[in-house]
């Protein structure tokens, strides 16, 4: 008994003491501070409890939760049934300073209050608020702390008080009125029912304006979504109608496990509304409708677009909402429409065909195969050359392509054949590896007509050019060229900005004729380039073989007056240059058994097309000197004739000098 009585008493104390600590105006101070502090870890804010009093039967709790923002509870409880009648009221004036209570952004102000009746095994919440600006009633059941009941009602909140709520741009402005019927929402015993009307909504086309650009007139719309629930279906329809824009939908869906059966439809006026919301700067008109049928595991979307003004159909099937493979047809798409509506520039017309059948859509495990075809294809001559900075104008350039890709996993390997009135361009394989975004390609390129290319070169050229090779792109850009040219070969690589060439036996007298210049030399050449397209510097080397000139007055001249004929003679002899962009210092050195032709840094400027060049002709003993300077295609020539005057060839030409000895020298060079 002694020891009973000893465990009774501390047992006592111990209860006394709880009692004191909880239950008086004594212990409520000293758990104050602790509680204060806890509330201040969890909020990660300056919060102060201004009220805390707590007895066997009442308590009441007004919390500051920093300035501007309190929440006060009050009410009575049985410790012993836990059963409770609590009054709430939560006054936030300054959202803003919440931000570290919620990840969403939110500013202005919220008020609502209420009363919670009821135990922890069933209560009921009784509230209203003022979010939105609006009339907002609540009664909420909850059985074991989980929602059971929820009936709801919202009369006039205005959207755009509750866009500015959420710290977004009032795009919008309208009446929203709510009401919420939901008797049960326990999963698979769904009983309720929602209907969303706005009214009297408008779009601020002065804020689209400043914020995106975007031109709209005064929009009006209306938006209505009335949804029954009943077990595990949701029937529901949507309308959102205005004279910019529509949607419907309406259909039946099963949450859990998710099945649907609906329809939709949009049809949009203007594009440019959805910047806000696809963040895509758009513009135009779309159509778009179809059904989406099935549940998580296989989801077959179907739509039909006139995209473009195209017949636009498309199936694709979504596992786990993921696609699993898409067919997708599009007929009679317009470029110059589609180029509008994504904002790009004109650059071309055409009628687009597309097929695409992908059996597996899976990222890592494509298959499938796309077609796309353009027909009666035309370039903006006008904006390309704008664009380019081209000298003169591109002609019209009409177009037909076909380009069939097969998709093979991480791997696309596409065929291109690109015909025009310009170039042909066929390519048998380019294959793109998405995992890595390399690249290898061949291609081969046609132009059946050089004198076409002016409006590029700026240089009249005649003849056709066939050129080939592959395209590698993984780190580094690497391109091969093949082509024949004028009788020889040209080989050339590109790696990244670096560009060498070799020149193989190739004729100069076709050279000169495919640039329209007088065909005044025929040889052999061998040469090499390297040029660096970064810095545009470069340097040519080049060697030529078994070299005859053909008939000139110039030769003819010194064939006439010096008994010497220059063309029974046999040149070799060395070409070099050295190209600092728009600049070019060239030398030339041909020499046979009695005779040469040479020239030393002679200045050639692309840009300007000005040139300034000494030149030695030696035949035998005879030596002819002039300077070319000026305008490259109509140069000033001055001849030095004082070496050859003095032997009696030199007589004999005197009398030639007033005939304008200059302009045969024109004609040669």
């Amino acid at each position: 008994m002694k020891y009973l009585a000893w465990f009774s008493g501390v047992l006592v104390t111990l209860v006394a003491v709880v009692y004191v600590v909880i239950f008086t105006s004594l212990g409520n101070g000293l758990l104050k501070p602790i509680v204060e502090d806890k509330i201040q870890q969890q909020t990660k804010l300056d919060s102060k409890l201004t009220t805390f009093t707590l007895n066997m039967s009442s308590f009441e709790v007004l919390l500051e939760l920093n300035a501007n923002n309190s929440v006060l509870i009050k009410g009575n409880y049985s410790l012993f049934s836990q059963a409770f009648d609590v009054a709430y009221r939560v006054r936030l004036d300054n959202l803003e300073s919440l931000k570290e209570l919620s990840d969403l952004p939110l500013q202005g102000k919220l008020y609502t209050d209420g009363k919670v009746k009821g135990d922890m095994s069933f209560m009921e919440v009784d509230g209203k608020s003022d979010v939105g600006e609006g009339d907002t009633t609540y009664h909420v059941e909850l059985t074991d702390l989980n929602p059971t009941s929820i009936i709801a009602e919202v009369k006039n909140a205005k959207l755009s008080s509750l866009l500015y709520l959420g710290a977004q741009s009032q795009y919008a402005s309208a009446d929203i009125n709510l009401d919420v019927n939901f008797k049960n929402i326990n999963p698979g015993k769904l009983d309720g029912d929602i209907l969303l009307i706005t009214k009297n909504a408008k779009i601020d086309s002065q804020l689209m304006k400043k914020d995106f650009n975007v031109t709209i007139p005064n929009t009006s719309f209306a938006m209505k979504l009335d949804a029954k629930l009943k077990g595990n279906d949701v029937d529901y329809s949507y309308d959102l109608s205005s004279k910019l824009f529509s949607i419907l939908s309406s259909g039946n869906v099963k949450p859990e496990p998710l099945q649907t059966d609906i329809t939709y439809s949009l049809n949009i006026k203007e594009l440019a509304l959805l910047k806000p919301v696809i963040g895509a700067d758009l513009r135009g008109a779309f159509k778009l409708n179809g059904t989406v049928k099935g549940s998580k595991e296989k989801l077959i979307v179907k739509g039909k677009s006139d995209l473009a003004e195209s017949d636009t159909k498309f199936e694709a099937v979504l596992k786990d909402f993921a696609p699993k493979s898409i067919v997708a047809s599009v007929k009679n798409l317009k470029l110059k429409k589609l180029l509008y509506m994504i904002k790009q520039p004109h650059y071309t017309d055409g009628i687009l065909f597309l097929n695409a059948d992908i059996t597996n859509a899976a990222v890592g495990s494509l298959k499938g195969k796309v077609q796309t075809d353009i027909k009666n294809g035309l370039l903006n001559s006008k904006y390309i050359t704008k664009l380019a900075g081209f000298e003169s104008l591109m002609p019209r350039t009409t177009f037909n392509s076909t380009t069939t890709t097969i998709l093979n996993k991480n791997l696309l390997d596409t065929k291109v054949d690109f015909n025009s009135n310009l170039v042909d361009l066929d390519i048998k394989k380019a294959s793109y590896n998405l995992k890595d975004s390399s690249l290898k390609s061949d291609y081969l390129a046609t132009v059946a007509n050089l004198d076409k290319l002016f409006f590029v070169t700026q240089r009249r050229m005649k003849g056709d050019l066939s050129v080939n090779g592959e395209l590698v792109k993984i780190k580094d850009l690497d391109l091969t060229i093949h082509t024949k040219i004028a009788g020889g070969n040209v080989d050339a690589k590109l790696h990244n900005d670096d560009f060498h060439a070799e020149f193989k036996s190739v004729s100069t007298k076709e050279l000169l004729g495919m640039f329209i210049y007088p065909e005044i030399f025929q040889a052999n050449l061998d040469g090499k380039l390297n040029y660096n397209l970064a810095q545009s510097k470069g340097v040519f080397s080049g060697h030529v073989i078994d070299g005859n000139f053909v008939n000139n007055n110039t030769f003819n001249l010194i064939k006439q007056y010096t008994k010497f004929d220059m063309y029974r003679e046999s040149f070799n002899g060395d070409i070099a240059a050295e190209i600092n962009k728009e600049k070019i210092l060239a030398s030339l050195d041909f020499r046979s058994k009695q005779a040469s032709v040479k020239t030393t840094n002679a200045k050639i400027n692309t840009k300007t097309k000005m040139i300034d060049s000494d030149v030695t002709i030696q035949a035998k003993k005879n030596t002819v000197t002039a300077n070319i300077i000026g305008d490259i295609n109509a140069p000033k020539v001055k001849v030095d004739l004082e070496k050859l005057m003095k032997s009696k060839a030199g007589d004999a030409l005197k009398k030639e000098i007033n005939k304008g000895i200059d302009k045969l020298f024109k004609k040669f060079f």
